[in-house]
């Protein structure tokens, strides 16, 4: 089932005195949080949903001033959340990408049709994704994201299809 919030950040800790909540971004684009007017933060089981009065980047980190949070405890309060967006609000795919969380649990099968287990995560490397096929009872299986192995993927039907490359299955 696809997911309805994506996660954009997480709030890791506050900066000053002032109320500023430091955040290390998860998405491909920190420069999003200068764009939003408020964001959502799932914290300790409920959605907490804050206006953003600035947003400011500080080496990979973003630095968010929240309405209404205004001194360092109401800041600290807030650590350990996780800022997410609503799917309509998620950053435009191009041709072959997808969101992970509409990748993880996916079934992958060989071309042939053999079930080889479910997509369990995703190692981001730099030169290309790689999948991590989790499979009952034998190691995980390590699929780079490369057009050469991955031959379609079907978000809807919840399946990929693999060429498994000489090496890749021991």
């Amino acid at each position: 089932m696809m997911t309805d919030y994506f996660e954009i950040g997480k709030i890791v800790n506050t900066v000053g005195i002032a109320g500023e909540i430091k955040v290390y971004p998860t998405t491909d684009d920190p420069k999003r949080f200068g764009l939003l007017e408020t964001i959502r933060i799932m914290h300790k089981g409920e959605m907490i949903e804050k206006t953003v009065r600035n947003a400011r980047y500080h080496k990979n980190l973003v630095m968010l001033k929240l309405e209404g949070i205004d001194d360092v405890e109401a800041a600290h309060s807030l650590r350990g959340g996780v800022i997410v967006v609503e799917r309509e609000q998620a950053l435009p795919l191009s041709d072959n990408e997808y969101y992970l969380q509409d990748l993880v649990g996916m079934t992958v099968v060989a071309e042939g049709g053999r079930e080889l287990g479910i997509l369990a995560d995703v190692i981001f490397t730099g030169a290309n994704d790689v999948y991590i096929v989790r499979r009952e009872g034998a190691k995980d299986l390590l699929i780079p994201a490369i057009s050469q192995c991955i031959l379609s993927v079907d978000v809807s039907e919840r399946r990929m299809v693999v060429h498994l490359l000489e090496g890749l299955e021991s």
